[in-house]
């Protein structure tokens, strides 16, 4: 339940005067898409309220997908809503209607009202009602990319602003009727869609766009450089054909050769080309099969046919200026490594939307490392090169209370339910059109021919189609689904590539997800723009699949191997431009499953990671690369236990590194104790005195003050308890627990001057491997501290583990072990709570810390404590005055689950009414609990992330 007093101080502190007491989720604030966006302030509403009522003008379908994922959810929990709109104007589609008539527990109804023009969302809770009012239609413009702006409000029921709501929305309802099938009909037959105006644009003359422009030149700067390959990267749909017709254009060769693999290909880009660089049609030739014309200047080859021996001797390698190769991944097979082999041409041009194969192939080496312009799929969305696509993660059928997963027996897998069930999602969800255009990838060629028997007899006509069908059948088929004469295509992994069907509208996968490059080949087949198609669907049916994690990997391009930032995109709503990332609840849960039971840093990963880097770079990467390419995440290597450092690693996969045992011992304490950024004191202080013999204190203060770090004397002395390795050094029992950083000081504070170890510096001199290590893992921990505030000792809602605490509380040892869920020091208490205990049994599951209000958390002291207890005492010194002595702060993580790190919510205080003397457990153990009121209310993504069952 929320205190009235909580609400009436979040109102005051909105509306009248800052020094009341706010709250993130009940003050009233100016909600827009410039922080986050409008869509993730009304999703994080719909999933805690106890009903809903939106009075909303103008709804895009375009926006209906995501929200339908909530609603599923919510009807779990039997909550419903109800949508007030009307036809106004004309602006809302009988699709759209359609679609809304699909979701349940959402009434909608129809306004009788002239100009209906609104745009209001309310919330009913438990206790309270939240209103946001302003400018923002239900469109997926206005609610992830326009500049709207949102005023949200919130108050307990008998106030009069939400009377008068209530009273509003009562009179709404009884000047409405409820939307139904029949008059969705009716409106279709008069309907016409509101105009529009109209940008004419010059359709004779194909111009670059933007990126084009940009990577033109790239290339045409690698090329004045001498380089004599350039690899471009450009994710599907993108205008990678128009792209290198552009540069064949502009780089004006006397003899040009086009390299595929499929003659389709070759015909359709033949003729793309001839649109740009024009002349006459004989200037153009082919080269496949029976077609063997070397005469035209611009030829356009089959690899099959131009790789074939006995040709390939009758042909000068100096015959081509500038050869292209499209769908480079492939260059490593034999087939384009003869090609060459033999030819010399001025300049090789590749071009691929995925250069990182799965085979460890060396594609970049191939077009000696020269990236001329990468176009990845988030860029290609973000500059709408490509049709937004709403991803769906839904939980997959269950059949006799087993999930589907990798060893379900094939008549599973079609059988009549699942088909029924997988039918009604993909109704349910819907697509952009007025019929689904489908493709459909599933795992066994058997299953997609009985699946297509399925689908068509339940009146969704669909053919199934596998690598033993021909060429002519595939293409016929593709024309059929084009023409509206077919809903779907069913196949396995055969149209990952190469193949354009630009009108799909639903993107289905029934497979369990093994390849991130793969379901990215899979996600593309439907973003490329089409007349009419505002969006595309993607709907994945996950069930309990072993590679489920790689899910999320593939939709963020995330490459980290961060097993945190993996569960955020999964836990929190992801948008890329107006691309929406749903995952339903049970789906969700499956993921997170998936990710837990899967080692993300193993060696393997780590190894994987390092040499498809080393491909791109050419050369060693060092972790200041990993950090810049957005590569595995450096912090990744620094937290696996079996690597002490970098060097470590890299002598594992077999580079040569010599080290000698105290240079170890320096770079791993570097790497497991600095390189996370979250204090960059230290790290500032050996960067100096790299390049300096010594340094004053002084002179220390002022470099600090001028990289915007805090200083004062606590932290001075704590640099040097890090930097001395005294920090390191405590006893367990009688005797001093031992780390493995040797028993050296890296830093010398003597005469108020700082010096660097001389062995440290004597290895620097004499020692490349050391030299380099130590540089990179120095540089790379000031490029990870910028996302720390250095300002402060600690960053709101940034993760740390109790041995960060110690160090960063400028505490003289790390007492992180015995410490628990809590220590109390002079002047500061850093408290730890595990939100979601793991087992009843467990001593941390008797305290119940619940978040009551977004605000404040009931929290426990150990057992056995009493009101009279010198430890509590000094807790509550001074609470009651108001003035406590012992700052709190508030560490949380939702689980033991996720590993070491807490989520820091910054300070809190003590309610002084709430300290009480409890007993908990079976055996009645006294405690004493009490409320703490955090400073910084809660943000609704931590709310989320750690409170949210």
């Amino acid at each position: 339940m929320t205190e009235k007093k909580t609400i009436k101080n979040a109102i005051l502190n909105g509306l009248y005067d800052r020094q009341y007491q706010g709250h993130q989720l009940l003050t009233p604030q100016l909600v827009g898409n410039f922080d986050g966006t409008i869509w993730e302030t009304l999703r994080s509403e719909l999933t805690t309220c106890k009903s809903f009522t939106w009075v909303i003008a103008f709804i895009t379908t375009d926006m209906i997908t995501p929200l339908k994922v909530v609603m599923a959810d919510l009807a779990f929990r039997g909550i419903k809503g109800t949508l007030i709109t009307s036809d106004y104007l004309g602006f809302n589609s009988p699709q759209m209607f359609r679609e809304l008539l699909k979701i349940p527990n959402l009434k909608v109804r129809l306004a009788d009202v002239a100009g209906f023009h609104t745009k209001g969302y309310y919330f009913t809770h438990e206790d309270y009602m939240t209103a946001l009012i302003g400018s923002a239609n239900f469109t997926r413009a206005a609610l992830l990319k326009n500049y709207e702006t949102m005023l949200k409000l919130t108050s307990t029921r008998n106030a009069t602003l939400f009377s008068q709501i209530t009273d509003e929305i009562q009179r709404l309802r009884h000047q409405s009727e409820p939307l139904t099938a029949k008059w969705v009909t009716e409106y279709a037959e008069d309907w016409q869609p509101p105009k529009t105006r109209i940008r004419v644009k010059n359709t004779q003359k194909i111009v670059p766009n933007k990126m084009q422009k940009a990577a033109l030149k790239e290339l045409q700067s690698l090329i004045t450089r001498g380089a004599g390959k350039g690899l471009v990267i450009s994710a599907t749909g993108t205008g990678k054909t128009y792209l290198g017709a552009f540069a064949v254009k502009k780089a004006c060769p006397q003899k040009f050769l086009y390299v595929v693999h499929r003659e389709q290909i070759a015909r359709k880009t033949m003729e793309s080309f001839r649109r740009v660089i024009g002349g006459p049609k004989s200037d153009f030739g082919l080269i496949s099969g029976d077609h063997h014309d070397f005469v035209p200047r611009y030829l356009f080859a089959t690899v099959q046919t131009l790789a074939q021996k006995k040709l390939l001797q009758t042909l000068s390698p100096k015959m081509f200026d500038y050869i292209l190769i499209d769908e480079a991944h492939r260059v490593a097979a034999p087939s384009y490594r003869r090609l060459m082999n033999h030819f010399q041409p001025v300049f090789w041009l590749g071009m691929t939307a995925t250069p990182d194969r799965m085979d460890n192939q060396d594609v970049y080496g191939m077009f000696d490392y020269h990236i001329a312009y990468e176009i990845r799929l988030k860029d290609a969305l973000n500059n709408q090169m490509l049709v937004p696509f709403h991803y769906v993660g839904v939980e997959d059928y269950e059949i006799d209370g087993k999930v589907i997963s990798e060893t379900t027996k094939l008549n599973r897998l079609v059988a009549s339910e699942r088909v029924k069930y997988v039918l009604t999602q993909l109704d349910y969800y819907g697509y952009c059109g007025s019929q689904p255009r489908g493709l459909v990838f599933c795992s066994r060629q058997e299953e997609a021919r009985e699946l297509a028997r399925e689908f068509t007899a339940s009146g969704h006509y669909a053919v199934a189609l596998t690598n033993q069908d021909s060429n002519q059948r595939r293409q016929k088929a593709v024309q059929r689904l084009e023409n509206g004469e077919l809903e779907y295509i069913i196949t396995v992994d055969l149209f990952n590539e190469g193949v354009d069907i630009p009108s799909l509208n639903q993107i289905v996968m029934l497979r369990n997800t093994q390849s991130k490059i793969v379901f990215l080949q899979q996600l593309g087949r439907g973003l490329r723009k089409y007349p009419g198609k505002d969006f595309v669907t993607v709907i994945d049916f996950i069930g309990n699949y072993k590679h489920n994690y790689m899910i999320p990997l593939a939709l963020n391009d995330d490459t980290s191997c961060d097993r945190d930032q993996v569960r955020r995109e999964v836990q929190l709503p992801q948008n890329i431009g107006v691309s929406t990332i749903n995952f339903s609840r049970i789906a969700s849960d499956r993921v997170l499953a998936s990710i837990e039971r899967t080692k993300l840093d193993s060696m393997v990963e780590l190894r994987r990671g390092y040499h498809e880097l080393q491909q791109r770079l050419g050369r060693r990467p060092l972790l200041l690369d990993f950090f810049r390419y957005g590569s595995i995440s450096p912090i990744v290597f620094a937290q696996n236990n079996l690597l002490t450092n970098y060097g470590t690693f890299l002598c594992k996969l077999g580079e040569k590194v010599t080290l000698t045992q105290y240079e170890d011992q320096v770079l791993s304490f570097i790497t497991k104790e600095l390189l996370n950024g979250k204090r960059a004191h230290e790290l500032i202080l050996l960067s100096i005195l790299q390049e300096h013999q010594e340094i004053t204190e002084e002179q220390v203060v002022k470099v600090f003050q001028q990289n915007g770090c805090y200083v004062n004397r606590e932290l001075l002395q704590s640099v040097m308890k890090i930097l001395s390795l005294q920090f390191f050094d405590v006893k367990a029992g009688k005797k001093m627990k031992k780390h493995q950083y040797g028993d050296q000081p890296l830093v010398i504070f003597a005469d108020e001057k700082y010096r660097l170890n001389p062995q440290i510096i004597e290895a620097l001199k004499q020692n490349l491997d050391f030299y380099s290590l130590y540089t990179d893992a120095i540089k790379t921990g000031l490029a990870l501290s910028k996302n720390y505030d250095q300002g402060h000792q600690l960053t709101l809602y940034e993760q740390y583990d109790r041995k960060d605490v110690c160090r960063l509380l400028n505490w003289p040892l790390d007492v992180s072990a015995p410490m628990y869920g809590y220590r109390i020091a002079k002047n500061e208490c850093p408290i730890f709570i595990t939100y979601q205990k793991q087992s009843a049994k467990q001593r941390n599951a008797l305290y119940n810390n619940q978040l009551q209000d977004g605000q404040s958390l009931r929290w426990y002291t150990r057992s056995p404590r009493h009101l009279s207890s010198s430890e509590v005492q000094r807790l509550l010194a001074g609470v009651d005055a108001g003035k406590p002595k012992v700052k709190l702060h508030l560490f949380v993580k939702r689980s033991d689950a996720v590993g070491k790190q807490f989520y820091y919510l910054g300070t809190a205080k003590i309610d002084p009414k709430s300290v009480k003397e409890e007993l908990l457990g079976e055996k009645k153990k006294a405690t004493v609990g009490m409320n703490l009121i955090l400073e910084h209310p809660l943000s609704n993504i931590m709310n989320e992330m750690l409170f949210k069952e």
